[in-house]
């Protein structure tokens, strides 16, 4: 049996770790791409490339010629989309149509990771059929790339989701880990009580790319938890199951933060459809928590 060819872009992210780590426990060709020189996950084939450059990226897809491309890459420091716009919308952008000219070549599967944060975060919880209207640069650049993922006339699946968190080993902390260590080092955290989404555990996402891939579903498809709650409440969840000091988490609103852009308040995707077509199940919050714990030590 022909062992199923899939590609990586952006291996060494949150998602991309977890993808991979997924991934190697299944009968399948895998390759792992990112911008760093080497790769701290053993027993995968990986390769250099920086997205933002065509020739790189077709030199990594001519040399696998995947049945499956997942990118994990993007830019996704909001406000860093507002002052580095350039950059952004060539890692947002750009690279993920160079994806799509290459997947026309191969006829490969691109499964395209974007965000609830191509709403206003006016009217949420979200649908697939809401209409869009991303309120910064971070937004608007992956709507764009959305656009040009259906113009381009490849088999593809778009997975929307927000407030990703869960099992990390390398890079930066996820939300949960940072309120634990941040927590326990006994510094305060101000967490805003006004914006609202159902987080989305990064296994569950990962359960959501792979029976894109299996079931060959396409389209456009909403994914995160099973609950809607504010940032505020999500970090209580998390002092509570983890015994923080709650004291030591203050409540404030998004404008307090002064940030440079502007955040979708009442967001949250719902995720009805990916339920019914892709047989997604979201993880319980406390479970999650369990899980994490029990691979992290925490």
């Amino acid at each position: 049996m022909i062992k199923q060819r899939i590609l990586i872009f952006g291996s060494s992210g949150m998602l991309g770790q977890r993808t991979i780590q997924y991934y190697m426990k299944k009968n399948v060709e895998l390759l792992c791409s990112g911008v760093e020189e080497s790769f701290f996950i053993d027993g995968v084939d990986y390769v250099q490339c920086d997205i933002t450059k065509r020739d790189e990226v077709k030199k990594v897809i001519n040399s696998f010629f995947p049945d499956v491309i997942v990118n994990c890459a993007a830019f996704t420091n909001v406000d860093g989309c507002e002052s580095q716009r350039e950059i952004a919308w060539k890692v947002n952008v750009s690279a993920v149509n160079y994806m799509c000219e290459m997947c026309r070549v191969y006829d490969s599967h691109l499964v395209h990771i974007s965000t609830d944060y191509v709403f206003d975060g006016n009217s949420g919880p979200y649908h697939e059929t809401d209409r869009t209207n991303p309120l910064g640069y971070y937004g608007r650049s992956k709507l764009a790339a959305e656009n040009t993922i259906k113009i381009a006339g490849i088999y593809h699946t778009i997975l929307r989701t927000n407030v990703l968190y869960g099992v990390v080993t390398q890079g930066r902390p996820d939300f949960v880990r940072w309120l634990i260590e941040t927590n326990r080092a006994g510094q305060k955290a101000r967490i805003v009580t006004d914006q609202v989404n159902n987080p989305n555990f990064i296994d569950d996402l990962v359960q959501a790319i792979a029976k894109s891939v299996e079931f060959k579903k396409t389209g456009l498809y909403h994914v995160g938890g099973k609950e809607f709650l504010d940032r505020y409440e999500f970090s209580m969840r998390i002092a509570d199951f983890f015994g923080l000091d709650k004291s030591l988490i203050e409540p404030i609103v998004t404008s307090e933060l002064k940030q440079a852009a502007k955040r979708p308040l009442k967001s949250g995707l719902i995720t009805l459809k990916a339920e019914s077509e892709l047989g997604y199940k979201p993880t319980k919050i406390e479970d999650t928590f369990l899980q994490m714990k029990n691979e992290l030590g925490l």
